[in-house]
């Protein structure tokens, strides 16, 4: 749905231990210290380990086939995109409220409808910030997908869960409709189990099933918009693509063309990775 400037509106159809008491607990491979005094989440933790690599996880070929089979089985069947498909809207939506705050935008909220559509309500002065923010949401899913995957190749996989789930928690701040909040908790429950009752290795292999289906994802996300400006041309106010040529006059066509090569792009970051890990 399109908003007007000053305000844009962009969106798609589309081995852990639980802290005991007296000790200190490991947490993939992160030490959170317990003292006398009152600790918060965020002083209770071991930042130099938290930031500090540690060993991979074994991804052997088979191992690798059975990530694979994962993602395809979460982002392809109808009846598990149906609700997979959610959460790769959330991180669309999100891509277009990161890139626009990032640009100096003020964001105003998001929302989250049942059938995969969305928007980011976000507001600002000058056209290099629309046009950032709505180039991003359909290659957030790869990106994020990507920054996954070479995160658990390199060792980052607490990193990369921990500033997960910090951001779905600021995320709650701006959703603005009760499905949304919905789709929000359900990610930061399934996040905040990982956390505390997964072992590290259980954590990356999570990650990388799910870096791998938001890769798919985005696949999927891009050959939906193509889809809409080739055969369904009633729904182009649906596509980022087109709110994109009503503000600059650039054809839909290359914007099309710039999602796919930031996809791709990531693609290829995510390959590299797993071949020099």
């Amino acid at each position: 749905m399109a908003r007007r400037a000053p305000r844009a509106a962009l969106g798609t159809a589309d081995g852990a231990r639980r802290p005991g008491r007296g000790g200190p607990a490991e947490h993939a491979g992160t030490r959170i210290r317990q003292t006398g005094g009152i600790d918060t989440p965020f002083t209770a933790l071991d930042w130099p380990t938290l930031l500090s690599p540690t060993a991979p996880v074994d991804v052997s070929p088979g191992i690798l086939l059975g990530i694979l089979v994962a993602a395809a089985a979460l982002s392809i069947p109808p009846v598990t995109w149906r609700w997979f498909g959610l959460f790769t809207t959330l991180v669309h939506e999100l891509g277009h409220a990161v890139a626009a705050i990032l640009t100096g935008r003020v964001v105003h909220g998001i929302r989250i409808r049942r059938n995969h559509s969305g928007d980011a309500l976000s507001s600002g002065r000058g056209i290099l910030g629309v046009v950032i923010s709505g180039m991003l949401g359909y290659p957030a899913p790869a990106i994020v997908g990507a920054a996954q995957l070479w995160s658990v190749f390199n060792g980052y996989t607490a990193l990369a869960l921990f500033a997960g789930g910090v951001v779905l928690v600021v995320t709650i701040l701006v959703i603005r409709n009760l499905f949304g909040i919905l789709v929000v908790l359900a990610s930061a429950a399934v996040s905040t189990l990982l956390w505390f009752y997964a072992t590290p290795a259980v954590q990356s292999y999570a990650l990388l099933v799910l870096g791998s289906a938001l890769l798919v994802g985005a696949v999927r996300g891009l050959g939906t918009v193509v889809g809409v400006h080739v055969g369904r041309r009633d729904q182009l106010p649906t596509s980022d693509a087109y709110l994109l040529y009503r503000r600059t006059g650039v054809p839909s066509p290359v914007w099309l063309a710039l999602f796919a090569i930031v996809i791709g792009g990531c693609m290829l970051l995510a390959a590299t990775a797993f071949l020099t890990r």
